[in-house]
């Protein structure tokens, strides 16, 4: 977006205040996703901008590795499997570990077998967020915080063309008219209903195009207290439906949290293009399911457990919970990103980012390469 006038409009009360201040801050490596897919691209690339931007910005991050570990039987097959994906995405570092020299790293760790990735790391997301703030305003970009937009409308988007030309008219919830040639739909839990206002006002003239269902699922953390991290690296279990399983992680303090787990919320689909014009993620997603139930952690303890198996009784407590932007529900399978640039929904100058979920913030500075080719061409 080089030489373009920026401006980026935000709900909230501060920046990165909805799905970015609720992730595990983790720098992941790119293991796990279909070779070609835009998760696996855009991770494997975003992690090397990533590690590159913090080192130059002066954003706190550790390179501290990851182990995925094998506690049953039939799993050490799915490290083979997990190995031979991430060669497949470029991500050649992996070094398949047995007991003894899982037991040498990480002696507080049960596993028949692991894989090292120590390309894996953690970030500051609070200090990125605030460097690529930096960037924006330094460059002559705006942030308008406290900027809901309602909608994005043909009535309004006429009233602005006869003074310059401009492809989409935002409407706030003040009732201003921001004009733009392009307009980047980055609304995180909200990107299917700002996409279906498009709709809604017949601005999507390929035929045949939809915008995704959103559906959502919750996932919650617990901290440890009483003891001290008995981990230096992030530990985690092979994966699951839905996510990565409940696994270690250490923050840059030193904190060690367990998360997410998965839990599908209702109603997971919102159904058809109208449904979606009428609700926001606030209606469908009231503020209390960002409490933690105190009630989930007998799961936790069976599932950390199964890899750490002297966690005290009564050293998990409720930490923190967020809300991924899924767009497959729990019997459809791992979504990929979707990132609808005007070849595929025929709207000059929008790009709109769904189901931008885990390794979202890994990846975020390759989605950023892609965006900004994408209105370019």
């Amino acid at each position: 977006l080089r030489g373009k006038e920026v401006l980026v409009l935000e709900s909230g009360a501060h920046v990165g205040s909805g799905i970015s201040s609720r992730n595990s801050e983790v720098i992941h490596g790119g293991l796990y996703y279909p070779t070609g897919s835009l998760k696996a691209t855009l991770c494997v690339r975003g992690k090397q901008l990533l590690y590159d931007y913090c080192k130059r910005a002066g954003v706190e991050h550790s390179r501290i590795g990851k182990l995925i570990v094998a506690t049953e039987e039939g799993q050490e097959e799915t490290l083979h499997r997990i190995a031979a994906q991430a060669k497949g995405n470029g991500v050649l570092d992996l070094k398949l570990c047995s007991q003894a020299d899982v037991k040498a790293l990480e002696p507080q760790v049960f596993a028949t077998a692991a894989l090292l990735s120590p390309s894996t790391g953690i970030v500051d997301s609070h200090g990125l967020m605030m460097a690529l703030l930096g960037d924006i305003e330094n460059s002559g970009g705006i942030v308008a915080l406290n900027t809901a937009l309602q909608r994005v409308g043909s009535a309004e988007r006429e009233l602005v063309q006869a003074e310059g030309g401009v492809n989409h008219v935002c409407k706030t919830e003040d009732g201003i008219l921001i004009g733009s040639k392009i307009l980047v739909n980055a609304a995180g839990l909200d990107a299917p209903f700002v996409a279906s206002c498009c709709v809604a006002s017949g601005r999507m003239p390929k035929s045949g195009y939809t915008v995704p269902t959103p559906f959502f699922a919750k996932g919650s953390y617990f901290r440890l207290t009483q003891v001290a991290s008995p981990f230096q690296r992030l530990v985690y279990p092979v994966p699951e439906p839905g996510g990565l399983g409940v696994h270690a992680t250490i923050d840059l303090g030193g904190q060690t949290r367990f998360g997410p787990n998965v839990q599908w919320l209702e109603p997971c689909g919102v159904g058809t293009e109208e449904d979606l014009r009428e609700y926001s993620s606030d209606e469908i997603i009231p503020p209390h399911l960002y409490n933690v139930d105190e009630q989930e952690a007998s799961g936790f303890y069976d599932a950390i457990r199964r890899y750490y198996r002297d966690l005290p009784h009564g050293a998990l407590q409720a930490d923190y919970a967020g809300i991924r932007p899924k767009i497959k529900g729990p019997a459809d399978g791992s979504a990929d990103f979707q990132i609808d640039g005007p070849e595929r929904h025929g709207v000059p100058g929008l790009v709109s980012l769904f189901g931008i979920e885990s390794p979202g913030l890994t990846s975020s500075l390759a989605i950023g390469e892609l965006v900004g080719h994408t209105v370019e061409t």
